[in-house]
């Protein structure tokens, strides 16, 4: 089992979160893992990325080639597009449909739409909406994660006791928000 992922997105999405509750199920799994993340300015709306390797064999580094990502997890679709030279031809882009325009020349809806159309594996999705429809507004990006179970290799119930542990010191209606968003989220590869 080996599964390299390029999560990105836009700084204040949760793509750390993301990062978190895989680590934290792979671990328990007894996976090796391996975690590279670029914060770039994230404080400002600015890139965020980070590689993540899971293997059932020793990983020897943390840095994902071009060409070899399994998947490109993103919370914006033009940085799914940007990391597209990271993804293996079979490849899966699982993406948030909505975009984050934080600069001016922005590519429209249309474009980004048709690019990712061309690819063989894609699944878009409107998180916020499901996050707002399901009155989980800030676990749009644990849906994200859910809607890429199928891709990632790790068992659900694991990123399930992962979401438990990782969100435990937030409280138990948290803990409740981010499992209905991962469930949300598994049913959209259905749909």
């Amino acid at each position: 089992m080996k599964t390299d992922i390029v999560l990105c997105g836009v700084g204040g999405q949760g793509i750390l979160s993301i990062a978190t509750v895989i680590g934290e199920a792979a671990m328990a799994e007894e996976l090796y893992i391996k975690q590279a993340e670029v914060h770039g300015m994230s404080q400002r709306g600015g890139d965020v990325q980070s590689n993540l390797r899971i293997s059932d064999q020793p990983i020897h580094s943390d840095l994902i080639p071009h060409g070899a990502a399994d998947l490109i997890l993103s919370m914006e679709p033009m940085e799914a597009l940007r990391y597209l030279p990271y993804l293996k031809p079979d490849g899966w882009v699982v993406t948030s449909c909505v975009p984050f325009v934080n600069i001016p020349n922005y590519p429209a809806s249309d474009m980004l739409d048709a690019e990712l159309a061309r690819l063989p594996h894609v699944l878009s999705i409107d998180i916020e909406r499901l996050a707002k429809d399901n009155a989980i507004p800030r676990s749009a990006n644990i849906i994200l994660l859910g809607a890429a179970l199928h891709v990632i290799g790790i068992d659900a119930e694991a990123l399930q006791d992962a979401v438990r542990r990782v969100f435990a010191a937030k409280g138990e209606a948290v803990v409740q928000a981010n499992l209905k968003a991962l469930s949300i989220g598994s049913e959209q590869i259905k749909g």
